[in-house]
C-alpha cells in the first residue's frame, strides 16, 4: 500500500519510513499537518495515513476532521500517533474520524498488525462498493444489450422534460423498432437474435452523445432520448442511427444478417408541462407511420399526435 506518514520529528519519520519499506509498503512523507492535508486531497492519495497528533500548521485530529468532511472519495484509514494516554484524548481522536491510534513510543510489530487491519478493512470496503455498483448497474441497465433499462430510461425522460420546461429547451423522444425481427429469430435462432440486439444497441450508443439516453423499451424496441434537441436536431440524430444500423450486415456464425430499423420521433413543447406518456404516444404514432410507409425510415410526429396519438400496437 501507499501510506502517508505525517510526522514533524525527522527521526521518528525516518524510522516509520524504514518499517514501511521493510514490510513492502510505499511511504509518502509529510513534515507538517498542512502538507499532509494537501497530499490527502490529491487524486491518487494514499488510502492509509499515519498522523502524529501534535504537528505544525494542522494537528492530526484536525486533519482527520477534514478528511472525513470530504465526499465522493475512496475511504482513507487514519491512524493517530499520540503521546496522550488519557481516555478523553483518545475519544477526541476517534470522534474526529480516526480509525485507530498508536501510543508513542510505538512498537513496530504492533504498528504492522494495525496496518494489516487497515488493509483488510479497505479490501472489504472495496468489495462492498464493487458489489453495490454491480447491483446498481443491474437495476438500471438491460443485461442483454448493456443500454439503460426501460425504468431507467423512463426516469431519465421525466427528469429531462422537467428540466426542459424550467430551461425552455425541447426534448427529442425516439421509439425505434427493428424491422422484421421475428424473421431473424425464426431463420437463425434466438441466440442469433440476441446478438443482433446487442450489436444494434452498440451502434446506437456510438451514434449518440454522452448526455443522450439509449434504453431498451421491450423486445426489439428501443427508446432514445435527446435532451435539448429540436425537430431538426432529433431527426438528424435519428437518421444517423438508422443509417448506421443499415450500413453493414451484422456478422454472425450463421452468416451476415442485414438489419434495418424504423423510428418515430416526437418533440416536447417546452412551454407546457407534459407527461412522458404524451410524447411516447406521439413517437409511437410516428413509428407506426414509418412502418406503413415501407420501414427503414424515420418519421416525425405531427403536432396533433403529441396530444392525441393512437393506442400502442
Amino acid at each position: 500500500m501507499k501510506i502517508l506518514i505525517a510526522e514533524d520529528d525527522p527521526v521518528s519519520r525516518r524510522v516509520l519510513e524504514e518499517f514501511l519499506r521493510k514490510w513492502g509498503h510505499e511511504p509518502v512523507s509529510a513534515a507538517n499537518g498542512g502538507d499532509a492535508w494537501s497530499i490527502l486531497q490529491e487524486e491518487d492519495a494514499p488510502r492509509v495515513a499515519i498522523l502524529d497528533w501534535m504537528m505544525p500548521e494542522l494537528e492530526g485530529v484536525e486533519v482527520c476532521r477534514r478528511v472525513r468532511a470530504l465526499s465522493g472519495r475512496a475511504y482513507t484509514f487514519l491512524i493517530l500517533l499520540t503521546a496522550h494516554g488519557q481516555k478523553s484524548s483518545l475519544l477526541t481522536g476517534l470522534n474526529a474520524g480516526a480509525d485507530d491510534y498508536l501510543s508513542k513510543p510505538f512498537d513496530g510489530e504492533e504498528l504492522r498488525a494495525r496496518l494489516q487491519v487497515a488493509e483488510r478493512i479497505l479490501r472489504i470496503q472495496d468489495e462492498l462498493i464493487a458489489a453495490r455498483d454491480a447491483l446498481h448497474f443491474q437495476a438500471t441497465h438491460d443485461l442483454l444489450t448493456g443500454v439503460s433499462s426501460r425504468g431507467a430510461a423512463m426516469d431519465f425522460l421525466a427528469r429531462e422534460l422537467a428540466r426542459g420546461f424550467r430551461e425552455h429547451r425541447p426534448t427529442g423522444v425516439v421509439l425505434a423498432d427493428l424491422d422484421h425481427f421475428k424473421r431473424v429469430n425464426d431463420q437463425n435462432g434466438h441466440l442469433a437474435g440476441d446478438s443482433v440486439l446487442q450489436e444494434v444497441a452498440q451502434r446506437m450508443l456510438k451514434c449518440t452523445r454522452t448526455y443522450d439516453c439509449v434504453g431498451r423499451y421491450g423486445g426489439e424496441e428501443f427508446l432514445i432520448i435527446f435532451p435539448s434537441s429540436n425537430e431538426q436536431g432529433a431527426m438528424r440524430q435519428a437518421e444517423r442511427i438508422r443509417a448506421s444500423v443499415e450500413a453493414t450486415p451484422i456478422g454472425l456464425m450463421e452468416g451476415p444478417i442485414p438489419v434495418t430499423i424504423s423510428m418515430g420521433v416526437s418533440i416536447s413543447d417546452f412551454s407546457l408541462v407534459q407527461e412522458a406518456s404524451e410524447l411516447l404516444k406521439a413517437a409511437d404514432a410516428a413509428l407506426y407511420r414509418a412502418k406503413n410507409l415501407g420501414r427503414n425510415r424515420v418519421a416525425l410526429a405531427v403536432a396533433a399526435q403529441v396530444l392525441t396519438g393512437p393506442p400502442w400496437f
